[in-house]
């Protein structure tokens, strides 16, 4: 299978399969001299580590990542990062009678006219255990921001899942990490667990929509037609398992909006230009406006249910499939953390660009 790698300066490759001996990423374009070890990394990974909470699948992963290389004292040496999560809980017995069956939803059929051939256990390569690299590079990432842009703050949250929606007029940006959701209202949390443990008892799952913010993103970064940063940003987040669709700013939601609603005015401040509101998302023709980035993707219900669905075996012969195991009746939980990652990967790599191209800061000036 080839295609692993994403990036232009700051590339990642991930690696591994869900019931594999391991996983991991292999990081090269991060720049020497950033502070880094693997307990920074595993701040980012135990937020997105499976059987932490009764809403999530109850997998037993520790998550536990190993630095094999480009970090020497504390500090990255400008090589290539290794990083790897062992597996410790796979439970292959699980996937036996589906060996030759294509669920409902899933990879399986495609892989298999693909390739011919498919690695049934727990999805192999499709499967979202796939993302814990995804978080240990993103860890990378931030560390490498935090020392080339001091205040750059990357959060993400839920605003839907399924007929759950946030109240905007609520939003809170400190409750987002203090409930299982990460929604941005502490008090709604209790309704969308009660919500979602319904459909758990149905045997049934639900998507979601989450959030991604950027703050703090330096004016200029992206470059025109081909090069744009959300051409990028929404790339990374549309190759997140199970994504179905990215927004940028107001998305879709901008067909039904006039132009003069739409357009976001311009006035000259203290510190320099200011916008009277965000409809572009932070960014204008592909390149950032200094403003708060934003992102948003759907993330389609978990496939893996036990509710009986109609499919085929590879023979071709009818078959009812009750698709076992430990899944997430909500896979957009876990997707938050994953969509942070992502947005940190390409910010950087597009920050690196930046500065290959025009040095340090934009070129023009205003005012």
């Amino acid at each position: 299978m080839s295609l692993n790698t994403f990036g232009h300066l700051f590339r990642v490759t991930t690696w591994g399969e869900s019931h594999g001996p391991a996983l991991g990423a292999t990081v090269d374009g991060c720049p020497p001299g950033v502070a880094l070890d693997a307990d920074m990394l595993q701040h980012w990974l135990d937020r997105r580590r499976p059987g932490q909470n009764k809403n999530m699948t109850q997998r037993n992963e520790p998550d536990a990542v190993q630095i094999l290389s480009g970090v020497y004292e504390g500090q990255t040496t400008g090589t290539p990062i290794q990083m790897m999560i062992e597996n410790t809980d796979q439970r292959s017995k699980d996937y036996g009678d589906i060996a030759n069956t294509f669920r409902p939803g899933h990879a399986d059929i495609t892989y298999h006219l693909k390739y011919g051939l498919r690695d049934p256990r727990g999805g192999g390569r499709s499967s979202a255990r796939e993302t814990a690299a995804r978080v240990a590079a993103g860890g990378v990432a931030r560390a490498a921001l935090a020392a080339l842009v001091p205040g750059l703050e990357i959060k993400g949250y839920m605003t839907a899942m399924g007929e759950m929606e946030i109240d905007r007029s609520r939003f809170d940006w400190n409750a987002i990490d203090g409930n299982d959701f990460w929604i941005p209202d502490a008090d709604a949390a209790p309704e969308w667990e009660a919500y979602l443990q319904n459909l758990r008892k149905e045997h049934d799952s639900v998507g979601a929509i989450v959030e991604v913010v950027a703050r703090g993103v330096p004016a200029g970064l992206g470059a025109p037609v081909y090069g744009k940063l959300d051409t990028d940003l929404a790339a990374a987040c549309m190759s997140i398992n199970a994504v179905k669709g990215v927004e940028i700013g107001e998305g879709m939601a901008a067909a039904k909006l006039k132009g003069s609603e739409n357009a976001d005015e311009i006035f000259m401040g203290e510190n320099g230009p200011e916008f009277s509101s965000n409809h572009a998302g932070g960014i204008l023709g592909g390149i950032s406006t200094g403003q708060d980035v934003v992102v948003r993707f759907a993330v389609k219900p978990t496939s893996s249910i036990l509710t009986p669905r109609q499919s085929i075996r590879t023979d071709g012969t009818p078959i009812e499939v009750v698709t076992k195991g430990r899944h997430d009746p909500c896979v957009g939980i876990r997707a938050v953390p994953v969509g942070e990652a992502m947005v940190a990967c390409v910010i950087l790599d597009h920050l690196l660009l930046h500065r290959g191209q025009v040095g340090i800061g934009p070129r023009g000036k205003i005012g």
